[in-house]
């Protein structure tokens, strides 16, 4: 009975880090593939809401396409294909209009 407490006390910190190391390598996977490239996404689509300009083709995140006519602080102003002008928050902007066509 004592060799068997033995055994079981030698090999308990061992089995831990062995057990654990999956699960640390299962994250360490999952940040590099998912966590990593949407952070730079994320990043460039803010550098991008930043300097829009007028005149830049944008596209919202609620499908509308657009031209840019003013720019605000907060908001801009969107000519849209049938030359109405709407005011949209600058963070419902998912992209420029040539990029979007560029991954099509």
């Amino acid at each position: 009975m004592m060799t068997i407490l033995l055994l079981f006390q030698t090999q308990g910190g061992g089995n831990l880090l062995f057990a654990l190391l999956p699960w640390i390598l299962i994250f360490g996977v999952f940040y590099l593939l998912i966590i990593v490239p949407q952070r730079r996404r994320q990043r460039d689509l803010q550098n991008t809401i930043s300097n829009l300009k007028t005149g830049d083709k944008v596209i919202t995140s609620g499908g509308i396409i657009g031209t840019i006519t003013a720019v605000r602080d907060t908001s801009l102003l969107i000519r849209s294909a049938d030359k109405s002008i709407i005011e949209v928050a600058r963070s419902s902007v998912s992209g420029l209009q040539a990029e979007e066509e560029k991954k099509s």
